[in-house]
């Protein structure tokens, strides 16, 4: 599996050929360095929960009408994307295949900021190997324990560093990817990752610094 980060959440996953799109949100596209362009070879897209920055509808249209991808989400989403003229494949919490990834959707609750209500979420396992908790540093069943990977939200309005490590340092995974980080100033993205691979690195943990959009991993 191919794992390629495009800024902020938004992620590609690609395995057999089949092409599936984490949350292609505004951060991903607001400077013109990620171009829906390139998706126009997915699948497959699966949006999180309603927030902008993992949502974004016409960058969606663009990318479906390009593409063809079918769109996964939940009930609430599901509701924008109706009114938007978007069709879409309903996910509920539990087990289902999209290509050959193997999936299971978890409700969880979005942490708490300001902005009110939460929205509805999901976080997602794939293939028993990774684990996206979307906006979630909730608590996890063993089952979804030491992952190969984590994806890891490493900054945001409803988080710090402190808060951010020890969630990653419970879930006990192999790897963290870092995410919900696009829009931090690159000078400043550097240094916090230079705080977080020191803090992971004596844990036995690697942690990938995505610096670049595009930047991608192999697992």
């Amino acid at each position: 599996m191919k794992i390629s980060k495009y800024i902020h959440s938004c992620l590609l996953l690609e395995k057999d050929g089949f092409q599936l799109l984490f949350d292609p949100g505004k951060f991903t596209f607001a400077e013109d360095l990620v171009k829906v362009e390139q998706f126009i070879k997915v699948n497959a897209v699966i949006i999180t929960h309603s927030h902008p920055d993992h949502l974004h509808v016409e960058q969606l249209k663009a990318i479906v009408k390009l593409s063809g991808a079918k769109i996964y989400t939940n009930k609430e989403v599901a509701k924008e994307l109706k009114e938007s003229g978007l069709s879409y494949n309903l996910v509920e919490a539990g087990l289902f295949d999209i290509g050959p990834f193997a999936l299971q959707a978890i409700n969880v609750k979005h942490e708490n900021i300001l902005d009110s209500p939460l929205p509805d979420m999901q976080a997602y396992l794939i293939d028993g190997r990774v684990l996206n908790p979307a906006d979630s540093f909730g608590t996890y069943d063993d089952e979804f324990q030491q992952p190969e990977l984590l994806i890891l939200p490493v900054m945001a309005p409803f988080t710090t560093e402190i808060a951010v490590a020890e969630f990653a340092d419970h879930i006990k995974p192999k790897a963290v990817l870092p995410v919900h980080d696009g829009y931090a100033k690159e000078f400043f993205l550097k240094q916090r990752y230079e705080t977080y691979s020191k803090h992971f690195e004596k844990r036995g943990i690697v942690f990938h610094q995505a610096m670049q959009p595009g930047f991608s991993i192999s697992i």
